[in-house]
This record gives structure tokens, sequence and C-alpha cells, in this order.
């Protein structure tokens, strides 16, 4: 019987069935006894009479078997001494396995970190080889949207227009001599002030087109927006995230430009621009669907993707501009990809954002107390927004990713002050912005900015971040001018203490902007001549009189000789 909770059943028997095992055992012994007994079969074997005298050759017999015996005898010890050689051997090879095991552990834990460090290079190497691949390819996928268009659209966030201008790209379209045309659209104008777009306006319409937009953000697939028609209760959603304002204008100047193209050919339109500006955005307004995946994560379009939006009018979206690493660091956090890439840490990216906006304005907007530092910030960040690790330990670098969500989507109010012109850019002249006004009806893209800006609602400001720009952001377009990276194996060491973010007192933003901001030609060349500051260590002598420090006996004795200042 198997009891519960054991694995095997118990052989335990009442007495009476081993009793009677037993003596169906004793009979069934007796059987074979007799069974043999009858048939003369005998168990005990037969003792050996040997050799019988009247046999001839006795005597050889005997000795062969003797021979015979002393054989047996000799090789049944050589295999004695064959097995101890082999335990012996066997013992003289676990010592040496156990001395090798005893070896110093210096010299094994040199030998792992030497193997870990080959390890860590090979797959610092392929990770290189592969982000290489990965930025040459998106500058082979810009080329490619710049050759096969008729109209390159610059795509510059209301936020930071001239921190969202290319001089290189810009350079790179007018070199076509009139073959190609160049328009800025001016995205999120939404999370600006009034005054602060107008004056923006005036101050790109004197270079270039521009024209004012606000792209939809809820936009459904295709098969959404048909199943949703198909209902009944259908509700025409007019919030402020869905609507669209500017489409029709660009829309009318585009189609315009397609009338007049020679031929049944449709006119291609190229949207390029830094990452996270809104292009794929601009795009899925003009289609009215989903056509190019959008979200807040920076990155997201990595090659050219055609959108037919009518008949004569094709739209080209295209991957973000590549920004060069000589741009400073505030430019690099907001315009490169960077922290998505690893190559910097999102807790860096703050640092340097935080230290270009007012400590007082970046209280008022986040609800936080007075802060000494970015960590600090993050810290409080992360605990008002509940963003905490394993044992209540908030989590900064999660508070430092959502900080440069905002700040890169469509979420944060802020702007850049108008510099004052100082002449066109080096690129630029008369002739070409009057070149690029030709074939466009300027009276009705001013009618249809002014109607945009009458019809979206725009946030105070008061309730806006003021921004200090850095001017136009250097882009890379030609793949032999990505930077040589060398792959380096030591462990680098973070800092222990922050250094202070703002200045509450006087701010960067209150400084003059015609000798803050430069034109794009003088700006570029500045960054590209500036030498490396070089630090230099003083040593300064220190008298020290060892005598009357000596004689001093009296520590807690005050000397006005001495101690007086």
């Amino acid at each position: 019987m198997k009891r519960p909770k054991l694995k095997k059943a118990s052989k335990r028997v009442s007495c009476a069935k081993r009793f009677k095992i037993q003596k169906k055992v004793r009979e069934h012994n007796r059987k074979l006894r007799k069974a043999a007994k009858k048939t003369g079969i005998s168990r005990k074997p037969k003792k050996d009479a040997g050799v019988p005298n009247s046999a001839p050759f006795k005597e050889e017999v005997l000795r062969e078997a003797e021979q015979r015996k002393q054989e047996l005898e000799a090789l049944k010890e050589q295999n004695k001494i064959a097995k101890q050689q082999e335990r012996a051997e066997k013992r003289k090879k676990d010592k040496e396995a156990a001395s090798a095991e005893v070896e110093p552990a210096a010299k094994k834990a040199k030998q792992a970190k030497k193997e870990r460090k080959a390890t860590k290079t090979r797959e610092a190497r392929a990770a290189l080889v592969k982000e290489k691949s990965a930025k040459a390819f998106k500058c082979c996928e810009l080329n490619k949207v710049i050759e096969a268009s008729d109209v390159i659209v610059e795509v510059l966030d209301a936020r930071d227009p001239l921190g969202c201008r290319c001089p290189q790209l810009e350079e790179t379209v007018l070199k076509h001599e009139g073959k190609k045309k160049l328009l800025f659209i001016l995205n999120k104008i939404d999370l600006v002030p009034k005054d602060n777009l107008e004056k923006w306006l005036g101050y790109l319409q004197a270079e270039c087109p521009t024209f004012l937009f606000k792209a939809s953000m809820q936009l459904k697939d295709r098969t959404v927006q048909q199943k949703k028609q198909r209902g009944t209760n259908a509700v025409l959603d007019r919030s402020r995230a869905a609507s669209c304002f500017g489409s029709d204008g660009l829309l009318q100047t585009l189609n315009d430009l397609a009338n007049k193209k020679d031929g049944e050919t449709m006119l291609k339109v190229g949207v390029v621009g830094f990452p996270n500006v809104g292009k794929s955005s601009i795009i899925n307004s003009l289609k009215e669907i989903r056509a190019c995946n959008v979200g807040v994560q920076r990155g997201l379009t990595r090659c050219m993707q055609e959108v037919h939006i009518n008949k004569k009018l094709k739209m080209i979206d295209s991957p973000g501009i590549l920004a060069a690493p000589s741009n400073p660091g505030d430019v690099m956090a907001l315009r490169s990809l960077q922290v998505e890439e690893k190559e910097e840490s999102p807790l860096e990216a703050v640092r340097t954002l935080l230290k270009q906006c007012i400590q007082q304005h970046i209280m008022l907007q986040y609800n936080v107390p007075d802060y000494r530092n970015s960590l600090e910030f993050l810290t409080t960040l992360a605990k008002k927004r509940g963003f905490l690790q394993k044992g209540g330990v908030p989590n900064t670098e999660l508070a430092a990713t959502t900080f440069l969500n905002d700040w890169t989507g469509a979420k944060l109010s802020y702007h850049c002050r108008v510099p004052e012109r100082q002449g066109l850019p080096s690129y630029l002249s008369e002739s070409i912005v009057t070149e690029l006004q030709s074939g466009l009806d300027m009276n009705m893209v001013r009618t249809g900015n002014e109607n945009v800006i009458r019809g979206v609602r725009f946030p105070n400001l008061a309730s806006s971040l003021s921004f200090t720009s850095k001017g136009p952001t250097a882009g890379v377009l030609n793949v032999s001018e990505l930077p040589k990276e060398t792959i380096t194996t030591t462990a680098t060491t973070e800092a222990d203490e922050m250094d202070m973010t703002t200045s509450t007192d006087k701010p960067e933003a209150e400084t003059p902007i015609s000798k803050m901001e430069t034109p794009i030609q003088e700006s570029t060349q500045k960054r590209e001549d500036k030498p490396p500051k070089e630090t230099k260590v003083k040593f300064v002598s220190v008298n020290v009189d060892l005598t009357s420090m000596q004689n001093n006996n009296n520590d807690d004795a005050y000397d006005f000789n001495t101690d007086f200042v």
C-alpha cells in the first residue's frame, strides 16, 4: 500500500503472510533437491583423482602441470604490479590537477581580465562598424532625397528655428542653380508665443519663402478611418491635438508648382530636417492618414519613403540630418541621436540643457522647488512623477529621458529671441532670394500665414520658457565627413558632483542678441577655427616658520602677531 507523501510503498507485511511465504520457499527447495537426486545431479564438485601410477609419462605430465601453475602465478603477479602502477599514475595526475587548481588567483584573474578586454574590444569594434554603417546609410538616403526632389522643404521647429537650420544642406540645394527650390516650414507653431512667431516669420521670409504649419498628432491608419466612417455615431474631433493648420496654403502652392512643370511627371517634394522636427507628421497631415510612422522617440524614420498626395504631387520622407560633433553640447542634446544611440548619457544631456534656461522658469514649469544642480532637479522630478526603482530609489535616468522627450516632442513650450539681422549668409544673395520667390504667389503665401495665425491658439509669453539659441547647427551630408572614432576599452569614471546649472540673477538669455548670435557663415567658421582650451597649473610657494611652530607649546593660545589679519 502506497502511503501519502512517500515515494515508495512500505514493505511491511503481516506475520501470517511472511510465514506462509517462508513455508512455500522451503517446499520449493525440497522439490528441487528431490528432482536433482533422482536425476543423479550433485551440486558438490568431484575431487580430482590426479594422475594414476599406471599412466605412462606420469612425471612429465606432473612437471607440465607444475610449470603451468607457476606461469599462472607469474601472470597474476604481473597484473597486480600493473594495477599498482596505474593507481600511482592516477594519484600523480590528481595531485598535479590539485596543484594546478591552487595556482595564484592573481594569474587567473589577469588572464580572465585579458579575455574580457579582448571580448569588449571585439564588441566595441562590431558596434562601431554597425553604427558607422547606419550613419553612412542615412547620409546616402538623405542625398538620394535631395537628388530625386524638385522642391526641398526644410522643416524648422518654431521654438528654435535658427538652431534647426543646416547651412550645409541649404548650400547643397542652392548649388543646383535654380533647378531645385528651397522652402521653409515653421512647424509646432502652437508652442511659441504669437509675437515671437511673427518676428521669426519676418526674419526667415527675407531669406526664403516660409510657411506656418501645425501638424495633426491624432491621425489613424486608413483601415481604422474607414471603419470609423462606416459607423453611425462618428464624432468629428476638433481638439487641439487633432486639428491641423497651414495645410491648405502649402498644398495650393505645391499644386501651382506642379501645374507649371512641363510634362506629365509628378512634382517630387523632399521633406528634410533634423530629427523630431515633424517631417513625417507634416506628410501625414497633408495625406490625412497615417502614412508614415511617427512618435515621440527620435530617429524613427531611417530610410526614404514616397507618399502620393494626389495625381500631381508626391512627398518624399527622409531620415534626420546627422549633426556634426563640432556643435555645442546643448545643440547635440536637442538635434542629434547621441542619447538614443547610447553615445551620451541622458543625465549629461539634461545638465547641458538646464544651463541654457532660467532656473525660475524651470521651477514654475515643472512645479519643483529650488535646486542646486541637475541631479537634484532630476531626483525631485522623479519623486514627483513617481519614477521609483526597487527600494524607493528615484529613477533619475527615466526622469532625464522624460525631460528630453518634453523638449524634443510637441509638449513643452519654449522660445528663442530673434537675432538682429547682419546680412545674408555667404551662400545666399539677393538674386538667389529673388529666384527662390519666383514662381510663387507671395501674396497668397502671406495671406495663408495670416489665416493660420488667426486660427491657432498660442501660449502666453509668461508660460513659455526662454531658451538661448546657439545659432545654426552644422550637419554631415557626405559619408567622407563622418568622424573617425577610436575604440577605447578603458572604463571611464563618472563625476561625483555635477556643476551648477543656472544662474538666478543674470541668465545668458539677458545678453544682447546681436553680440550673442552671429550670421550663419560666421557661426560655422568660429566653431571650426576655435582652438581647444589649454589648462595651466600654477604653483604658489608658501612660507612656513618651523621654529615658531616648535616653540609654541600652547596650541590654544591666541597670538596677535600670527592669528590676527
